[in-house]
């Protein structure tokens, strides 16, 4: 739930004038400005390299606000009040002679309201210009109050789990590990926010969350889209390191963390950490028996024809990428032992679709006749991360009529149904927290460098194998066959979202 408003800030941004702050970062603290939560006395300064004026770049955002902000378009009025909040410096930061603007800037604002403001530092740039903007920060002195200053950094973090490292130890030597906020804009959905408040508040569920009650758990991260304009970046990573590194995975640790004892920020991220620590490692020889990855070719996605993977802008005509990848974890822990975690994320799938899907074992004994159960299915619970925000649970009750007859019926809950409201856009959420300095829903370092302990050993083996079959899925299709013998393996299939009618098969 968003707060109240909080104390004096800067927020700089670095690559001010790209694509992730004019669709994402700008529109979130326009929708701030709107509901009245951001401090009274706040600035927002973007910095790039290209020159521009201020006007010029608040037309520019204005622009973003009006395409991709949640209250869009902005009138006049509206928009003049927040644009005053926002000015623009050209500066390169791999310049050494550079910097002298930037401290003048903080002179300006604090001079102008008489305190030190909280000063946040949004590197909204590419992976390789993070280690010039932190060297800057740090030869200009303007990022040293370990509890007022602050430094934001996107995914990808590292390639892998040594150059994760590297960039850790460049980075906690020139701040302290609690100004650095590393950011996963899934950890701010509404919905997966949510999953703490339906587990840790209701009694109803938390005493069956455990192997004893729980046969199996799938998460699906599912998009139509391809790569669109990324095809030089994704070809450079793929689905294993663009989802499964760090959205699936941190999905995967809400589900099956121990209760916290506190919301305190470390208490939560140490429960996280605990169940990465707890995943099985993966072993060369396990490989093909517990990951599978794809690419897609040509074929049809919302009816509409669509290239494959190769013939994307950007990508190698020859490229091993993976566009997707499904894989079977095993937690080794009290709580999860033997119970498998289904996860998979693909590109031009045919839904678009973000969801958990937690199914019990079967009732122990079932006393009716066999005809009253041939439409018997297990119960289970899917938690909608997006769209349409929401919980169902599945139960069986019996159908109307004269003969005993059971079958499935859902009880759903939807976000937008229950509290007549649109939930706040994920950067609002990790924005406002930034401002408030609330770690809880940033990955800390050890968290980081878990996940890629788990997930090296699959890079490893498949950038030393290329594919023999890509691409192995056409556009539109739920994936390789290879997806569905590894869940079949163990006697199960994957569920298939119907969005429209809010329901699973």
């Amino acid at each position: 739930m968003l707060t109240q408003q909080s104390d004096s800030t800067v927020l700089v941004i670095f690559g001010g004038g790209g694509d992730l702050a004019w669709r994402k970062l700008v529109p979130a603290l326009f929708n701030l400005h709107l509901d009245n939560l951001l401090p009274q006395r706040f600035a927002i300064v973007g910095i790039a390299r290209k020159q521009r004026n201020d006007t010029e770049f608040r037309q520019h955002l204005r622009e973003g606000v009006d395409l991709f902000s949640r209250r869009k378009p902005a009138t006049e009025e509206i928009w003049n009040r927040f644009a005053d909040h926002v000015s623009y410096l050209s500066d390169d930061i791999t310049d050494s002679a550079s910097g002298p603007a930037l401290s003048r800037k903080f002179e300006e604002f604090e001079q102008a309201w008489s305190v030190r403001a909280n000063r946040l530092f949004y590197l909204a740039i590419p992976p390789d210009m993070l280690e010039p903007a932190a060297a800057h920060l740090q030869r200009i002195g303007v990022c040293r109050d370990c509890t007022r200053d602050r430094l934001v950094i996107e995914k990808p973090f590292g390639r892998n789990l040594a150059s994760a490292r590297e960039l850790d130890r460049i980075l906690t030597g020139m701040f302290a590990e609690s100004q650095i906020y590393r950011i996963d804009h899934y950890l701010g959905k509404e919905t997966v926010q949510n999953i703490l408040a339906f587990r840790f508040a209701n009694s109803l569920y938390e005493p069956l969350w455990d192997r004893r009650y729980i046969d199996h758990v799938q998460i699906t991260v599912a998009e139509t889209v391809g790569v669109e304009e990324r095809g030089g970046y994704y070809d450079q990573a793929g689905a294993l390191r663009d989802m499964v590194q760090n959205h699936l995975l941190q999905i995967l640790c809400l589900i099956a963390m121990e209760p916290p004892v506190s919301f305190d920020a470390d208490e939560v991220r140490n429960k996280k950490v605990d169940v990465l620590h707890a995943i099985r490692p993966i072993r060369p020889e396990e490989l093909h028996h517990v990951a599978v990855r794809g690419q897609y070719g040509h074929g049809i996605v919302e009816g509409t024809a669509r290239p494959g993977y190769r013939n994307e802008p950007g990508v190698a005509p020859d490229s091993p990428t993976e566009t997707y990848a499904a894989f079977k974890f095993f937690i080794d822990n009290w709580r999860w032992q033997g119970v498998p975690f289904y996860l998979r994320t693909g590109k031009r799938l045919p839904t678009k679709v973000s969801e958990v899907s937690i199914l019990f074992r079967p009732a122990p004994h079932q006393p009716f006749p066999s005809a009253a159960v041939e439409n018997w299915q297990t119960n289970r619970l899917i938690i909608r991360i997006q769209p349409e925000e929401g919980i169902i649970t599945r139960i069986q009750a019996k159908q109307p009529g004269t003969r005993f007859l059971l079958g499935p019926v859902d009880m759903q809950f939807r976000y937008r149904d229950a509290f007549m409201a649109v939930p706040p856009e994920a950067y609002e959420t990790l924005l406002l927290d930034v401002i408030k300095g609330d770690a809880t829903l940033f990955m800390r370092a050890d968290q980081v460098e878990c996940a890629w302990k788990i997930v090296d050993p699959v890079l490893e083996a498949w950038e030393s194998i290329p594919p023999g079959d890509f691409p192995d899925y056409p556009a539109g299709s739920w994936g390789p066959e290879a997806a569905d013998h590894l869940i079949a393996s163990e006697g199960h299939h994957w569920l298939q979202p119907v969005i429209k009618t809010g329901e699973n098969a």
